[in-house]
């Protein structure tokens, strides 16, 4: 569920965007049931349940009928893979066949508004869906910062709780906030790897990671733990420190470049070794892994969410090809059935505009 990210200090760290930030939660779901939940060992003991959680994003952010309840500003995209082939050694999927596959998809940021102004302080995302001739769907989320907050739903919903904004000061209470982190050192930890990596200037040239660990399936039946991520072959630029931190000007950047022409990122599959951590999205794996290059992404195509292709998809992390199976990680269940809750919500209610419009973006452009 990402200029420089928050500084370590903590008074930085309970700024209201800084703490959208730390409640990341990937994209949304598809139709999941309570099963996952149980399987993650989070429907047991005290009884939290993924409509708590969403529960929960909705006291925080407020409800904003037909929007996904995290990450709800965004855009669709569409593109598609091409795959080289390298990617089979580890995977019998389809997707990873030479070839040519088309993708949808969404870009967003991670807020729980609509209609908050863009910020260098957000986590981007990038939400895709493959859709393989033979009829298979795998479904992804990635978010540019390099681990996630939390390792469990339970920390998660702690997390929520402490970094919960007074509605006075419109900041975190510091004694809650030190207080989970001293319940949760792993977060700590965390939200140092996150803060050591500065932002990006936009969404074209961030990198996206999928922050769970998956299992491979090789023809062969070898299995190998995978991490991968999305590397843009627009260079690195840091988010200015002038940035204008209001309007949607990352999303009218976006629709600018696409316009120009179709972006591209490098599809890397990170290969786990024995011993590093599956279960645990607070830890990163070791620089020194090796890393294939599937194949090349390409975006060519952007609309408004209310309008386009990805408003009602659900990016379930657990929908997966023949070749990818989900690892011990808890929060793969977690997130699907949260997700799928907040799905079910928006679905019934109506389809509210969009904040970003592309089109109005691109008729301005010509204008000009």
């Amino acid at each position: 569920m990402t200029s420089t990210h928050e500084k370590y200090a903590l008074s930085n760290i309970l700024g209201r965007q800084n703490l959208v930030r730390l409640a990341l939660i990937a994209a949304t779901a598809g139709s999941v049931t309570a099963t996952f939940a149980y399987a993650a060992g989070w429907l047991q003991g005290w009884k939290l349940t993924q409509d708590a959680v969403i529960d929960r994003f909705e006291e925080v952010n407020g409800v904003h009928p037909g929007f996904r309840r995290n990450h709800a500003k965004g855009v669709c995209i569409e593109g598609y893979f091409d795959s080289n082939g390298n990617g089979a050694v580890l995977s019998f999927a389809k997707v990873f066949e030479p070839g040519r596959i088309p993708v949808e998809g969404r870009f967003a940021v991670a807020v729980g508004s609509p209609d908050i102004p863009d910020s260098g302080k957000q986590v981007r995302s990038m939400a895709l869906r493959f859709r393989p001739a033979n009829g298979e769907e795998w479904r992804t989320g990635m978010n540019d910062i390099p681990v996630f907050g939390v390792r469990d739903a339970a920390g998660f919903y702690d997390q929520l709780l402490a970094m919960k904004p007074d509605p006075a000061t419109g900041k975190a209470d510091p004694a809650k906030v030190s207080a989970f982190l001293a319940e949760h050192p792993e977060s700590a930890n965390a939200i140092a790897l996150i803060n050591a990596k500065p932002f990006s200037s936009g969404f074209d040239n961030a990198t996206y990671n999928g922050l769970n660990a998956f299992d491979f399936i090789a023809a062969d039946g070898h299995v190998t733990s995978v991490r991968w991520s999305m590397q843009p072959t627009a260079p690195f630029e840091k988010e200015p420190a002038d940035a204008p931190a209001d309007g949607n000007y990352l999303f009218d950047e976006l629709v600018r470049k696409i316009d120009s022409t179709p972006l591209r990122w490098h599809f890397l599959l990170t290969v786990g070794q024995p011993g590093d951590v599956t279960n645990d999205a607070t830890i990163a794996w070791p620089d020194d892994r090796e890393r294939i290059d599937a194949g090349v992404l390409t975006i060519t195509g952007v609309e408004a969410e209310d309008t386009g292709n990805c408003r009602d998809i659900n990016f379930d992390p657990l929908v997966l090809p023949d070749g990818i199976r989900a690892s011990d990680d808890p929060l793969l269940s977690a997130r699907s059935a949260a997700y799928a809750v907040s799905f079910e919500r928006r679905a019934g209610e109506p389809h509210s505009p969009s904040a970003v419009q592309p089109d109005e973006v691109a008729k301005a452009n010509l204008d000009e």
